[in-house]
């Protein structure tokens, strides 16, 4: 009988053991996420990229998308107009969630991002969105929806969320300049955006609003991210980690990782920056 009793006993330890090996390593294992980034540089928005990102999310095939609009002071015009894109193209399954920052985040509105076939972030000031979203239940949503093979879309301040690092649009050095007139260190304020692609910083508006400068300074302080600048009407669609360019105009991308970077007290300096220009339909890694 003792012979019995301890078979039984190690039986017992070791299936649980292995339910608890199995499961640890359940959460710990590192699962790409299933959906894609549409980064658009600002701007108005060609029919066919917006016909693209209908594609993508499979809205006219029974998925939605859920627009949020608090980039925007102005929540109900961003939220009609953002909406207005995708209607004109014949969706019908669309919607569109406010929130506001230590308001209310019902579960109904948090399970409709998470499960949403497109999650579309509007333009206006990345620094409010982030303010509201940073850090709460929203920006989980988000990323369960891109887990679950959503489509996040931005626009402008939509786009500029997106990176790990986001460039708030802040000058610390130099306030009230207007543009971006010089190259200096601690001048360009970054700050944390949703990390949704978490090996580049985005910049938009970027030719159309000469922000060259504006970029090389984030590139050089950064030197281990790809600083990305697209401009308007110009979009990224980010597929694991390839991106591809749509729309009209051109995107640029600055690789410093293999850059002899020289910083003084005023000026920046670095050389053997990588700089390429893509065009609609080419294609680059996201990885440095």
């Amino acid at each position: 009988m003792k012979s019995v009793y301890w078979i039984i006993s190690i039986a017992i330890f070791l299936l649980f053991h292995l339910s608890s090996c199995s499961t640890q390593t359940d959460v710990e294992l590192d699962v790409a996420p299933k959906g894609k980034l549409y980064i658009i540089g600002g701007g108005k928005r060609p029919p066919e990229m917006v016909k693209q990102m209908i594609d993508l999310s499979e809205a006219n095939l029974g998925k939605y998308i859920v627009i949020l609009p608090m980039s925007s002071y102005e929540v109900d015009t961003a939220a009609y107009w953002a909406m207005k894109q995708f209607k004109d193209h014949g969706v019908k399954n669309i919607t569109w969630f406010n929130f506001e920052k230590n308001g209310p985040m019902e579960q109904y509105k948090l399970d409709s991002i998470a499960n949403a076939g497109m999650v579309y972030i509007s333009g206006g000031d990345q620094n409010r969105f982030m303010d509201i979203v940073a850090g709460t239940p929203i920006a989980e949503a988000i990323h369960k929806a891109f887990a679950n093979g959503a489509i996040i879309a931005g626009t402008s301040a939509g786009a500029a969320v997106q990176s790990k690092r986001m460039i708030t649009g802040n000058q610390l050095k130099t306030p009230d300049m207007r543009g971006y007139q010089t190259i200096q260190p601690n001048n360009i304020e970054t700050t944390e955006g949703l990390g949704l692609i978490e090996s580049a910083i985005i910049d938009q508006h970027f030719i159309w609003r000469e922000r060259v400068n504006r970029l090389i300074s984030v590139c050089i302080e950064n030197p281990e991210q790809l600083a990305i600048g697209i401009d308007e009407s110009t979009a990224i669609l980010v597929e694991d980690n390839n991106a591809t360019v749509y729309g009209t105009s051109q995107v640029l991308v600055l690789n410093a990782t293999k850059a002899a970077i020289a910083i003084n007290d005023s000026l920046l300096g670095a050389k053997n920056i990588r700089m390429d220009i893509y065009l609609p339909g080419q294609s680059f890694s996201i990885t440095p």
